[in-house]
């Protein structure tokens, strides 16, 4: 396998990495949800750097973007795709008749129950057909 091919996964095997990911995009969603409440405190410190700036929250904030990173770190490390970190929705890159799809789940679901074309994105999702079985 080149560098810039992706790791393609057959439906058991997404599945199976499941309760892997899930956790992983649980502690992504949440420490996003963390960051952008301190967003504008921080860009309010970023605008007076000159000045020596600074903020209370900034260890808070780098505590946050250090979890968020490394729990993104741990699901890309994997080969899964991350599409949307406001609704930990991820894709994982499947070979199918011949091309690649994307195996579709979001934060919330149950299990992979959803495919779409890479170029159709989130919008193009269709339900899993006994044929990926």
């Amino acid at each position: 396998m080149y560098e810039d091919e992706p790791i393609t996964f057959t439906l058991s095997e997404a599945r199976t990495l499941l309760p892997t990911v899930r956790p992983l995009i649980r502690r992504m969603v949440r420490e996003y949800q963390a960051l952008s409440k301190l967003a504008d405190e921080v860009e309010r410190a970023r605008e007076k750097a000159d000045l020596g700036g600074g903020t209370p929250y900034g260890v808070v904030y780098l505590t946050h973007l250090s979890r968020f990173s490394e729990a993104a770190g741990k699901v890309q490390s994997l080969g899964v795709l991350i599409k949307d970190v406001r609704t930990g929705l991820i894709d994982f890159p499947c070979e199918f008749q011949g091309r690649i799809i994307y195996l579709c789940w979001r934060l919330g679901e149950d299990d992979i129950d959803w495919w779409h074309e890479i170029e159709s994105g989130f919008a193009g999702r269709q339900m899993l057909t006994d044929e990926f079985n």
